[in-house]
């Protein structure tokens, strides 16, 4: 896990020397090793190829082993959000003291030295793209000169939700406990749709099969964290005894309250989908 940078701070793209200058970054929100497979259901072209079988044939050429189809590779992923890039005319110099031995990045103190220096130019070019609206930042960071540490809470996209939620629910279904990753699923309680947010509290991780049922309504929490099964699968469908031997069930929450069901979310659901 990369542990360099907490949650909120500012992450910094280096370009490899002789070109070296700073082009761009974006606000660390999350790290994790994950199977290719789930880093591709979460990004797809966004991990930087065009398929998953040419992502894991380039992971395989990185790490000179033989190409196989059925190879599933656990890499390391670093979650950014709110990523931004400068264009060449306003790229910063690398820091004066950064070393070409430097291979897995360097973290530097944003109130004194270079690392002053460079958070100060980072911020003026924010402030002006924010002003020519190409770069659109939670109230609070542009125009904040200095900090130790310079923290915002960064809007999640879709793909960070997935991988968020998977890792704070400990990668097994909030009810069942079911541990298979390609079985499980990140779930927004109160769907973005419906002006649900990309927020880990708005997210539980739920086997496929109850996050459809979930979706359609024949199954809620309620605002205590207890597994709910709607009549409604018995008079619709004349069956659901294994769903119904789950209700009343506590669920599995994150370890960090933090993450835990927001109640507005699990009630807006009570009385927007569930088929009570």
């Amino acid at each position: 896990m990369f542990g360099a940078v907490r949650p909120g701070e500012p992450f910094l793209f280096k370009l490899h020397s002789p070109e070296d200058f700073i082009v761009g970054g974006g606000f660390f929100a999350h790290s994790s090793i994950l199977p290719l497979s789930l880093a591709w259901r979460a990004f797809e072209q966004k991990n930087g190829a065009d398929s998953q079988s040419n992502m894991r044939r380039r992971i395989g050429k990185y790490r000179q082993v033989k190409d196989s189809q059925n190879e599933d590779y656990a890499i390391g992923c670093i979650l950014l959000e709110q990523p931004f890039f400068f264009p060449r005319s306003q790229w910063i110099n690398a820091p004066s003291d950064w070393s070409r031995n430097i291979v897995s990045g360097k973290v530097y103190d944003l109130a004194v030295g270079e690392g002053r220096r460079i958070w100060g130019a980072v911020l003026d070019r924010l402030q002006t793209g924010s002003e020519q609206g190409a770069f659109v930042l939670n109230e609070g960071v542009v125009g904040r000169r200095y900090g130790n540490p310079v923290l915002v809470t960064p809007r999640l996209g879709q793909g960070s939700f997935r991988i968020m939620v998977t890792d704070a629910y400990g990668r097994r279904c909030a009810v069942t406990k079911e541990r298979t990753l390609p079985a499980l699923e990140a779930v927004h309680i109160r769907p973005y749709g419906e002006d649900g947010p990309h927020d880990v509290c708005n997210g539980v991780l739920l086997r496929s099969d109850i996050h459809k049922l979930f979706d359609a309504g024949y199954v809620t929490l309620s605002t205590e964290h207890n597994f709910k099964v709607s009549q409604r699968i018995r008079q619709e469908f004349e069956n659901g005894r294994d769903y119904y031997a789950l209700h009343g069930r506590q669920i599995i929450l994150p370890v960090d309250k933090k993450f835990w069901p927001e109640k507005e979310f699990i009630r807006w659901h009570n009385e927007n989908v569930f088929r009570d």
